[in-house]
């Protein structure tokens, strides 16, 4: 099978696609003949050797994917060759095949195609954690989401505006701002404008955000939650823009916020019956048209290097997907 494999740490720009031998397949795992892979954030940093999980050399990189179920193993009691699924192996999904435990794969809805399927499992799936389980967000509260127009920026707009909430979306151009007005967002803030502390207050009437999400760290984190409501939440989801902040802990202290780490895969693991039950609300979601993902930026596999750049230099819109395939 083809696959991309990451040989030394660097720039997407080092990794090489290459045959590599379909491992056996053990009693409890599925292959899937993968049709697409979602590309996130954190796979640049795992290329890169930035990232909590440092696996050793050489490794096919790729968290979540989708396809066809070509074999299943013994113990395999829930999935049939033929099925269309969703994958979440958290590494090796950049390849032709996978082999994935039962326990990391889930349906794919009818409604979905291979496209959308391989950007649902980890945006949606961080997305709903952190606005759920993590803050709460109640309908009518006001959610404020920096770096909107990304992967799991959309999907925070989408997701908010289902559970009822208003939602101010923050980026750094009016081309990205428009698109998440597309998707569904309320207000709209460009931060390489505006200041954004004033404009969430007022937007806010002085009040401030209820709950902030924040996958882009950096200079904006400070300015944020300087506009945060009493007993506000603030969502750490990452650091896009390469800088990790340091917030004077004055600032929770004076709004009574609260400051809350958002690691999905770490709580999957943790909570398997409550990340399950996650995905059975988001594919509820989109069987009955409250939630349509979107897969705005779509790459052949032979044009990964380009894909990676879309995400690192923050151009992409929406989901980064490579197809293979189809």
């Amino acid at each position: 099978m083809r696959a991309l494999v990451c040989e030394e740490y660097g720039p997407a720009e080092s990794l090489v696609i290459a045959e590599r031998e379909v491992p056996e397949l053990k009693p409890t795992e599925v292959r899937v003949l993968v049709r697409a892979a979602g590309l996130n954030f954190p796979d640049a940093l795992v290329i890169a050797g930035k990232y909590q999980v440092k696996p050793p050399l050489p490794f096919i990189p790729g968290g979540e994917c989708a396809g066809v179920v070509d074999a299943v193993g013994s113990a395999v009691e829930n999935f049939k060759v033929g099925d269309r699924v969703i994958a979440m192996p958290g590494m090796s999904a950049f390849a032709e095949q996978v082999n994935v435990d039962q326990k990391l794969l889930v349906p794919m809805s009818d409604k979905l195609n291979f496209d959308q399927g391989a950007g649902f499992c980890i945006t949606y799936a961080t997305s709903l954690y952190a606005l759920k389980q993590r803050a709460g967000l109640r309908a009518g509260e006001t959610l404020v989401v920096l770096g909107a127009a990304g992967g799991v920026g959309v999907t925070a707009i989408q997701l908010g505006k289902a559970m009822g909430a208003r939602v101010i979306a923050c980026a750094s151009s009016a081309e990205k701002l428009a698109f998440c007005k597309e998707v569904g967002a309320d207000e709209l803030i460009d931060y390489s404008s505006e200041n954004l502390k004033d404009r969430l207050k007022e937007l806010t009437d002085g009040k401030g955000a209820d709950v902030i999400y924040d996958p882009v760290g950096g200079e904006l984190t400070e300015q944020a939650y300087r506009s945060i409501a009493w007993g506000g939440r603030y969502l750490v989801i990452g650091f896009a823009s390469g800088d990790i902040p340091k917030l004077p802990l004055n600032l929770p202290l004076l709004k009574a916020g609260d400051i809350m780490g958002i690691f999905w895969g770490a709580w999957a693991q943790r909570d398997p019956k409550g990340n399950l039950k996650n995905f059975a609300e988001l594919s509820q979601m989109v069987d009955d048209g409250t939630l349509n993902p979107l897969t705005t930026e779509i790459y052949p596999f032979e044009q990964y290097a380009e894909a990676f750049a879309a995400i690192t230099e923050r151009r992409a819109r929406g989901k980064v997907v490579l197809t293979l395939g189809q």
